[in-house]
């Protein structure tokens, strides 16, 4: 559709980075006012957890409509998507995503989370946001790639029953029951309306950034990947842009984690939210720094974060998706768990 446009002086991954810019606006700013958290909704405390998990349930019962209304209309198709690849590799995503859900522990937020507390001051966010692009580069195309290429080589064949969409029901049966799951847990949590409804928005730039990669801005001579919000990749791509600026192009990942970290900034400023936060003492910064690391490392693993897997993964309703974001939450559990028995005394999850 991009060439019926008539930008004859724009490409579509310029275009692209525009579009991003646009959403991590929104998505970084709205985040940074609900405090939109996955990982607040496991391992939060108890009246945390219940409204934090009404706001990201909220979210995805309007990512998933949008989604699978788009599919349906045929916008745009993930057949040849990774998230529907038949070799699914279990073992990679059953690490990654463990590994994620312990990282994102011990720093106290997941990446998306951590990327908006980096426009709001946070300097432990920032830094853990820069060693979780060093590694998650590291592992897609770094000296932990032949690792990452080893694990992932233990496959499981699914054939071509690889999302929900396949099983009996098809895709309207399956899309319902997470849509109404997900508006029956949002009802039941003690979420601000306000909140809620301003979740409902962050779910829908789900559908919007894959409508706009995959349909909008699509050029058969120029092509750009079908994206979706999601911060590991995108990471990794700003990391290597900003190093080698002259020699690649910017593409969505830049746009998006660029405007997240404006859109929060503009948040933060205009609610005397900016505060500059560091590392309370050496135990803290070790802590977060080894969960940076995981973090990066299990995101590349595992296919995709809480927002690149769970949000907008989910709606797709492929199977490795929704495995990543199962895993990820046994890996916070555990954690969760073994630093209640074993360092109760020492450790915030705040």
């Amino acid at each position: 559709m991009f060439e019926q446009l008539g930008y004859e002086n724009l490409t579509p991954k310029m275009a692209s980075v525009i579009f991003a810019l646009a959403i991590g606006l929104i998505f970084g700013s709205v985040s940074q006012h609900i405090k939109f958290c996955f990982r607040r909704s496991i391992v939060g405390t108890p009246q945390e957890r219940k409204s934090a998990r009404g706001v990201w349930f909220a979210a995805l019962a309007s990512a998933t409509l949008g989604t699978q209304l788009l599919i349906f209309y045929d916008f745009f198709s993930f057949a040849e998507h990774r998230f529907f690849n038949s070799d699914i590799p279990i073992l990679a995503i059953a690490m990654g995503g463990i590994m994620f859900g312990v990282g994102m522990v011990l720093t106290r937020g997941c990446i998306s989370r951590l990327v908006v507390l980096t426009g709001s001051g946070n300097i432990r966010a920032l830094i853990v946001f820069v060693i979780f692009a060093i590694t998650a580069h590291a592992t897609l195309k770094g000296v932990f790639a032949p690792v990452r290429v080893w694990i992932g080589s233990f496959t499981l064949n699914l054939g071509e029953i690889t999302g929900f969409s396949e099983l009996i029901g098809g895709p309207i049966l399956w899309s319902i029951l997470i849509i109404f799951v997900s508006i029956f847990i949002a009802y039941k949590s003690s979420s601000r309306i306000s909140h809620l409804i301003l979740a409902i928005f962050i779910g829908l730039l789900v559908p919007l950034s894959w409508l706009g990669t995959g349909f909008i801005l699509f050029d058969e001579f120029d092509p750009i990947p079908l994206q979706s919000l999601s911060f590991t990749s995108p990471s990794s791509d700003l990391l290597f842009w900003s190093i080698a600026s002259t020699s690649i192009p910017a593409g969505f990942g830049v746009g998006l984690i660029g405007g997240v970290i404006l859109g929060s900034f503009t948040a933060a400023i205009s609610k005397n939210e900016f505060q500059w936060r560091t590392f309370e003492n050496h135990q803290q910064t070790k802590q977060y720094l080894l969960g940076a690391v995981l973090m990066g490392s299990g995101g590349v693993l595992a296919g995709g974060c809480t927002v690149g897997a769970g949000l907008a993964g989910i709606p797709t309703l492929s199977f490795a998706a929704i495995s990543a974001l199962i895993c990820v939450v046994i890996g916070a559990l555990m954690t969760k768990y073994i630093t209640n028995v074993f360092v109760n005394s020492n450790y915030s999850y705040a």
